[in-house]
């Protein structure tokens, strides 16, 4: 099977719903001030997505200030915990992983120490309130369904709980059975753009990894 063979052709979809294929620029309008960000977790962070806002900011440096960053783990591309992004970003992560460690060891980012099953009732309860979240989804099947990949963990609770959802829509995200399905209806804006998901890559055991073992 062929790359995005087994999906609709994101054509279709954009015909049905023209709406939700704005201009990235139109899409990062919607982005504002103060607004509480979530962005989709590991192997499933939207890369082209998070280089393509940096790149819009870059442009429009006064577009937004003060957006909080909410990552629980961070595999690929931080630059929202930048330095040169400290007026638009402030990252606070659920979990730190090695892009943002540096960040957080200096003060530049915030670490909230959380269970990783405590943090959907957190989004549910409004006790940290999402402005908007920031997924990557398979394309669309012929029934309008798309993926939400091999990252499922606490993105579900972030999209039911959130105003507004934006997609990078990818072929590379594989499509996995279960409770991991969101509907087009259900999807603010969309940006179709293909390419391979991050990879887990393990660290290799140290002296001090044998040392704790």
């Amino acid at each position: 099977m062929k790359l995005g063979e087994k999906y609709v052709n994101c054509d279709e979809k954009k015909a049905a719903y023209p709406q939700k294929f704005a201009s990235e620029a139109k899409i990062f309008q919607r982005i504002h001030r103060g607004d509480r960000i979530f962005l989709h977790t590991g192997c499933s962070e939207p890369q082209y997505f998070v280089k393509a806002l940096t790149e819009y900011l870059k442009k429009h440096p006064k577009a937004f200030f003060d957006a909080e960053v909410f990552h629980v783990w961070t595999l690929g591309v931080a630059p929202y915990a930048d330095s040169r992004f400290s007026t638009n970003f402030r990252h606070n992560s659920f979990f730190i992983g090695e892009p943002t460690r540096k960040a957080v060891n200096t003060g530049l980012v915030d670490y909230t120490p959380i269970f990783l099953s405590n943090t959907p009732g957190v989004f549910y309860s409004g006790l940290v309130p999402l402005d908007v979240a920031l997924i990557q989804c398979s394309s669309p099947d012929k029934h309008g369904y798309l993926s939400l990949g091999v990252s499922i963990d606490i993105v579900k609770a972030a999209i039911e709980s959130d105003s507004l959802v934006i997609a990078q829509l990818n072929a590379w995200v594989p499509r996995i059975h279960g409770d991991g399905f969101i509907h087009i209806e259900d999807i603010d804006y969309v940006i179709p753009f293909d390419e391979p998901i991050l990879e887990y890559d393990p660290t290799p055991i140290n002296d001090v990894l044998h040392a704790e073992n």
